[in-house]
């Protein structure tokens, strides 16, 4: 290897992999990112993502059986890089790390709501979704389907938390988001910057999305897994919208679709208007 020799490590209490100790571990995860300003990238496309977005690399992590498959990517680094046997790998993280590669990476400051709005015409809201691999996929749907950026209520789960990292398949590196520091009338600040607010609901007498006159600027809001939006959010909305379930499928009880299954359909709505896509901002 061209870059840093890697480091064998054979013991899953040393201190220099502590940035890794149980990931499965999500109160564990949450305390310790916070306090240390850390993420965990997994697999080399995500790690890659992260670090092309900026993400500076603290350290990686190689299983022993990857280690020759994965040089390149560690040629590249100018951090440590950790190589230890699979089952240590797994003894440290709390399950097998399948994809042979994780990387601790050091947080960003999150930009302001002002910030991402800029002269973003289509935006995702997500209030208290707590599943973090329902808001990667989430992301992954905005990202894909042209969203200028997402806004997080402040119970919101992390989007760079590892699994939502994972699921996203790094498209939390690609869209720009922010976090409402007031959920009560957060909701104001977006309607003061020309955003329709549009509050999609399961329920059927809600006007279907696509017969919506979607103004310039549209922020979706999206409820949590299980609940929904709230109702001071509904009644926050320019509009209750849905997206209609067949007759066929009502009669068999399926009225609705999980929140991610929504978020793909409606984003893809959202486009219409939007001019074949947003401007983000730098």
């Amino acid at each position: 290897m061209a870059g840093l020799v890697p480091i064998s490590v054979r013991d899953a209490g040393d201190p220099r992999l502590a940035d890794y100790v149980r990931l499965t571990d999500v109160s564990l995860r949450k305390s310790l990112e916070a306090s240390q300003g850390l993420f965990v990238a997994e697999g080399e496309k995500v790690i890659r993502r992260a670090i092309a977005a900026g993400y500076p690399v603290r350290s990686m992590l190689v299983t022993q059986d990857r280690l020759a498959a994965l040089a390149g990517l560690a040629d590249d680094l100018a951090a440590p890089v950790y190589v230890l046997p699979a089952e240590i790998a797994e003894q440290l993280t709390g399950y097998q790390v399948h994809r042979g590669a994780l990387a601790s990476m050091a947080r960003r400051p999150l930009p302001s709501v002002a910030g991402i709005m800029g002269a973003a015409k289509r935006l995702v809201v997500l209030e208290d979704l707590v599943d973090h691999g329902n808001v990667g996929a989430i992301f992954r749907c905005a990202a894909a389907l042209g969203a200028g950026g997402v806004v997080l209520s402040p119970r919101c789960a992390d989007p760079l938390y590892r699994r939502a990292v994972k699921v996203s398949m790094g498209a939390v590196f690609a869209i720009p988001y922010a976090r409402l520091t007031d959920w009560h009338g957060g909701l104001a600040q977006l309607r003061a910057a020309g955003f329709q607010l549009l509050a999609l609901t399961p329920d059927q007498s809600a006007v279907p999305l696509d017969e919506v006159t979607l103004g310039e600027r549209v922020a979706l809001l999206l409820g949590s897994e299980g609940d929904g939006l709230s109702s001071r959010w509904m009644g926050e909305a320019d509009q209750a919208v849905c997206i209609p379930m067949s007759p066929a499928a009502m009669a068999l009880g399926v009225d609705s679709l999980n929140v991610v299954a929504a978020a793909a359909v409606a984003c893809h709505g959202l486009m219409r208007g939007a001019g074949g896509g947003v401007s983000r901002p730098e």
